[in-house]
């Protein structure tokens, strides 16, 4: 006799194939993935349409007790919604019970925080009497002078600089703008590469308005960024992992545990959510407390 499950897992094969277009690795994926819930549901004497959000809850933390990865249940979640996506559309259930599980949440794996003495061990790897070394100088003080995105600084233009008002004007997610201070060192740094360096290159058609540029006239890349500073990184004998976006979470660090307004390095930093910036008062918390640990004596015995 078939079951309902069957039944049901057979008509999602034919919807994934069919309806979706679903290459074949990828059904197998998701009626693996399923075979999960039809287990589960099975052992609790459950239908397909009579599954709902607790179920699917209760089964997630038995999955997730036994160790299985966060990524795992994520895919579970995504192949349920599918499932039942179809059922909806199909008029056997009114609402989508997976639709109201939350995805669980990846722990944030922060970058390492730099000090002052490793940004200047980075910055003394260029030959600044080279014309790319020394741009790439530049774009170092100004990620971490100002907190930017790597994708902020290669799309910035000459006219996003504001000198006289000492703001930079930036395009971060979405292409929202914020205005970011610029401090009057990496100020000065700038306006001398634009003046001595930048000037001194043909930029290609479609090109003139970027202000940093490589030697044949286009606008940096992300990726060159990242090679450039991976590569100082390891000249410069640094034991950490370090990115880019170490130089914004550095940034963003300093400000925090120095008393900044979140509300405030939030919009320094763009984050539409003010949660996301949140993150930079656990890890000044946890600063605080090896401080103390370090410091106060009876942290010692």
């Amino acid at each position: 006799m078939t079951s309902p499950w069957q039944h049901t897992l057979r008509d999602f094969e034919t919807y994934l194939r069919l309806e979706r277009n679903y290459a074949d690795n990828t059904v197998q994926s998701y009626l693996r993935d399923m075979a999960h819930l039809r287990r589960y549901a099975e052992e609790h004497g459950v239908s397909p349409e009579q599954v709902d959000v607790g179920l699917i809850r209760e089964m997630l933390k038995e999955l997730a007790d036994t160790g299985i990865e966060i990524s795992t249940q994520c895919r579970l979640i995504s192949a349920m919604r599918t499932f039942y996506r179809m059922m909806v559309v199909e008029d056997a259930v009114r609402e989508n019970p997976a639709e109201m599980v939350e995805m669980p949440t990846r722990p944030k794996h922060l970058p390492d925080v730099l000090t002052d003495s490793d940004i200047e061990a980075i910055q003394s790897t260029f030959d600044r009497s080279m014309p790319g070394p020394a741009r790439n100088y530049v774009m170092v003080e100004v990620l971490y002078g100002c907190g930017l995105r790597v994708s902020e600084l290669v799309n910035m233009k000459l006219s996003n600089i504001f000198a006289d008002e000492g703001f930079l004007q930036v395009f971060g997610k979405g292409n929202k703008e914020r205005w970011v201070p610029i401090n009057a060192r990496a100020l000065r740094l700038l306006e001398e590469y634009i003046l001595t360096l930048r000037s001194q290159i043909q930029p290609k058609p479609g090109e003139e308005k970027y202000v940093f540029l490589n030697l044949r006239g286009h606008h940096l890349s992300r990726v060159a960024v990242f090679q450039f500073i991976k590569e100082a990184v390891e000249k410069a004998g640094l034991d950490k992992h370090v990115s880019p976006h170490s130089l914004r979470h550095t940034f963003a660090t300093e400000l925090v545990q120095n008393g900044a307004d979140l509300r405030a390095v939030q919009e320094m930093l763009g984050h539409e959510c003010l949660a996301t910036t949140e993150i930079y008062t656990h890890l000044s918390r946890q600063y605080l407390r090896e401080t103390i640990e370090s410091y106060h004596p009876h942290y010692k015995k």
